[in-house]
C-alpha cells in the first residue's frame, strides 16, 4: 500500500530523502504539494490535500531536521 496524504512520517522521511539541501522552513505549499506527489510510493491525489494537511507536513519536516 503506498503512501498517502496522512502518512506524515513517511512522506517526510522520502522528501528528506528526495530533498536533503533543502530547508524545509522555506518551501512553499505549491512546490510541497508536487514534491510531495511525485513520491514514487505515493497514492493521494491534490484533491484530497489543503493547506492543513501541508502545513502538518511541512511542520514535522521541519522538526524532524532539528
Amino acid at each position: 500500500m503506498g503512501l498517502r496524504w496522512t502518512d506524515t512520517h513517511e512522506v517526510v522521511i522520502e522528501l528528506d530523502e528526495q530533498h536533503p539541501d533543502v530547508d524545509p522552513r522555506y518551501v512553499n505549499f505549491p512546490d510541497l504539494m508536487a514534491w510531495v506527489l511525485a513520491l514514487e510510493d505515493f497514492e493521494g491525489v491534490e484533491e484530497h490535500c489543503g493547506e492543513q494537511i501541508l502545513e502538518a507536513i511541512q511542520m514535522a519536516w521541519i522538526s524532524d531536521r532539528e
